[in-house]
C-alpha cells in the first residue's frame, strides 16, 4: 500500500513564496468576506446616485456612461425610478393614485422628449422613451437604477452589515427556511410586479371587469424590493458562512503546517 502512494514534491523557492501569498490572501477574504461583499453591493446600488450628481453639476458625459452602464440591468422608466435635484423625488404614473395632479403624465406631458408620445399609454414608445430620459433641470435628473432595484441592492448590503454585526458577536444567523423565503421575499415582489404587468398592454387586464388596473407606487417598489433583498440575502448568507468555515480552518492548518501561522484555532474565527 505504502509503495502505491505518489509522493507530491514539495513547493519550495519563489513557487512556495506565491502559494503562501496566495493562502494568506484566500484566508484574509474568508474572515472578511461579508464586509467585502456588503461593500461591493454598496457600491453597486450607490453608484446609479452619481449619475443625476454628475447631470447636475454638468458632467453629462459621465452621467450618460453611467445611465448606459446599468441600462442592460434595469428598465430604467423615468416613472419607475428616483430624481434628484427637481420638483419631485418621483413622478409615478396618474393611475397609483399618488398626487394625481403632480404625475408623470402632468409633467412628462410639457417635456419635449415626450413630444408625440402617448403619455398616458404604456406602449412601446413610452417605454422607449422614458428610459432614454435621464431629466431635464424642472424635473431634476434621474437615478440610473429604478425603485425597487435600488431597494434590493441597498437591503442586501445593509443585511451584510447585520449579519457582520451578529457574527462578530458570536451570534449565529440561522438559514431562512425556504418557505419563509417564499412568503418574504418571492410573494409580495410577485405579487405587486406581476399585477401591474398585467394591468398594462399588451394583457390590459384580459380584458377582466374585476381586473385590478394597476401600477404599483414608489413605497410598494421600495417594499417588496427590500424585502425581496433581505429574504435573498438571509437565504444565501449562513450558507456562504458555513463554506467559509471550512475554508478558513483549511487554510489555517495549511499555512500553520507550513511554518507560518502558529498553532491558534482563533485564527480560524
Amino acid at each position: 500500500e505504502e509503495a502505491m502512494k505518489v509522493s507530491k514534491p514539495k513547493v519550495t523557492g519563489r513557487q512556495r513564496d506565491i502559494v503562501i501569498w496566495l493562502d494568506k490572501m484566500f484566508l484574509g477574504f474568508a474572515k472578511r468576506w461579508v464586509l467585502y461583499i456588503s461593500l461591493i453591493v454598496g457600491l453597486y446600488a450607490g453608484i446609479p446616485f452619481l449619475a443625476p450628481v454628475a447631470m447636475q453639476v454638468g458632467w453629462t458625459g459621465v452621467g450618460r456612461a453611467i445611465y448606459t452602464i446599468y441600462s442592460p440591468v434595469c428598465h430604467q422608466f423615468a416613472f419607475r425610478s428616483w430624481f434628484l435635484f427637481g420638483d419631485q423625488i418621483a413622478y409615478p404614473r396618474e393611475r397609483t393614485g399618488v398626487n394625481p395632479a403632480n404625475s408623470f403624465e402632468a409633467y412628462a406631458s410639457e417635456e419635449p422628449a415626450f413630444g408625440g408620445i402617448d403619455v398616458t399609454t404604456l406602449d412601446a414608445n413610452l417605454t422607449y422613451a422614458a428610459k432614454a430620459f435621464a431629466g431635464s433641470p424642472r424635473m431634476g435628473w434621474k437615478v440610473a437604477f429604478c425603485e425597487r432595484d435600488v431597494a434590493i441592492y441597498a437591503a442586501i448590503a445593509l443585511f451584510g452589515v447585520f449579519f457582520g454585526i451578529m457574527s462578530a458577536r458570536g451570534i449565529t444567523i440561522p438559514v431562512l427556511p425556504f418557505w419563509a423565503y417564499l412568503l418574504i421575499a418571492i410573494a409580495p415582489m410577485g405579487l405587486d410586479g406581476f399585477s401591474q404587468l398585467f394591468a398594462n398592454p399588451p394583457f390590459n387586464g384580459f380584458g377582466l371587469a374585476f381586473y385590478p388596473i394597476r401600477e404599483s407606487t414608489p413605497f410598494l417598489r421600495t417594499l417588496t424590493g427590500g424585502m425581496f433583498g433581505i429574504g435573498n440575502a438571509w437565504l444565501a448568507f449562513p450558507y456562504i458562512e458555513e463554506s467559509m468555515v471550512e475554508t478558513r480552518i483549511m487554510l489555517v492548518d495549511k499555512l500553520t503546517r507550513a511554518g507560518v501561522l502558529k498553532s491558534n484555532p482563533a485564527e480560524a474565527a
